[in-house]
């Protein structure tokens, strides 16, 4: 009896030396893999080389045969412009996963071209990978996404709060006893969080960002000049001329779409002032939510966040002007991060770094189970 339990706990070391011989020689063969998986932009980076790809959340399939026909920049080419058969979809709205099988395949293709392009000995890759995802998902969706990851060939899959990540990616103090404030501005959500002692204090998310701006540019147009656009020249309006806070040097261009009266391709030249016109109730609605998010915070955490600032991240962050915008309407400092649309999937590869914040993930996915 005495030898069999010997014999048992001998091929248990042995079977732990195996795996963990076997978990380091696939961290040799295989790339560690950060991804920022937006609404309309997925950011993926690789640690040690930093960030490596930026495409558009993207995916061109056969309506008949479900076949993927492009992914990224390719399909995003496609929107608008494709046959009968064939559609140009965003399988993420809003943050969460709407489209399992697409998600999946998009995933699969980030993680493929990452290997193929940037070349390890692994046949078949099987990375690590960390995936920033809005705070106000439910714990069902985030599951969603790890398995996503898994089944798209990730051999361990976290997740991490899109604000966390991103602080952690421009160096905040998100471990100290200090109040920190993040407003990260994607596609579909904006998420604002107050940070302390390593986890989310105050979460609000909203369901307005970069898309809902570029509605309300396209309802602008629609109202003002009888002019229909679609929404991508819409997102190069507002990237080219729009803005939250008045320019030193206000700004044109010429807009084409379609005459709504006769039908006919039109021509009109829109300024900074109009669009940021059109902007304002996106704004406005920001605003409120930052404000009720100040609100539920802790005193002892406003007074860290009157002196600190807000850091302002996101895509959505880069809009000319919005931390002048917020300085003069909040009464608090606001600062852009150094590269806001980049801030969460730098994120992600500061965590691949840190096992101990793995193991918390980690620790946090089993309780979604």
């Amino acid at each position: 009896m005495s030898q069999a339990l010997a014999l048992c706990a001998k091929l248990a070391v042995l079977s732990q030396n195996y795996y963990g011989m076997l978990g380091k020689l696939l961290s040799f063969l295989t790339l560690d893999i950060g991804i920022d998986l937006g609404t309309a932009n997925t950011r993926v980076g690789i640690l040690g080389k930093g960030v490596v790809m930026h495409e558009p959340s993207v995916v061109a399939i056969n309506k008949q045969t479900k076949e993927v026909l492009a992914v990224g920049k390719e399909a995003k080419e496609m929107l608008g412009r494709t046959p009968a058969n064939v559609i140009a979809i965003r399988p993420l709205k809003d943050g969460i996963i709407v489209d399992f099988d697409t998600t999946q395949a998009m995933l699969k293709y980030f993680i493929s071209k990452v290997h193929a392009e940037f070349g390890t000995y692994a046949t078949v890759p099987r990375p690590r990978v960390v995936i920033g995802v809005p705070s106000a998902i439910t714990e069902v969706e985030k599951q969603a996404v790890i398995d996503a990851a898994e089944s798209a060939g990730a051999r361990e899959a976290y997740v991490i709060e899109e604000p966390m990540a991103a602080a952690i990616g421009t160096g905040l103090p998100v471990q100290d006893a200090i109040g920190s404030m993040v407003v990260d501005i994607g596609g579909g959500t904006t998420d604002i969080a107050i940070i302390s002692l390593g986890g989310i204090v105050v979460d609000k998310t909203i369901k307005i960002a970069g898309d809902e701006m570029d509605d309300h540019v396209v309802d602008f147009l629609r109202e003002r000049y009888n002019l229909l656009v679609g929404k991508r020249t819409a997102e190069n309006i507002k990237m080219s001329v729009g803005s939250a806070f008045p320019m030193k040097k206000e700004k044109t261009m010429q807009v084409q779409g379609r005459d709504m009266i006769k039908g006919l391709p039109k021509s009109v030249e829109v300024s900074s002032i109009e669009i940021r016109e059109a902007l304002a109730p996106s704004l406005y609605l920001m605003t409120e939510a930052i404000k009720e998010a100040l609100e539920d915070a802790p005193p002892e955490l406003i007074t860290d966040i009157y002196s600190q600032g807000i850091l302002l991240t996101g895509g959505g962050g880069q809009l000319d002007g919005l931390d002048s915008y917020w300085k003069e309407v909040l009464r608090i400092p606001v600062r852009k991060a150094p590269s806001p649309s980049l801030s969460v999937v730098q994120g992600t590869l500061a965590v691949l770094q840190e096992v101990e914040i793995l193991k918390k993930l980690k620790e946090s996915e089993r309780s979604l189970i």
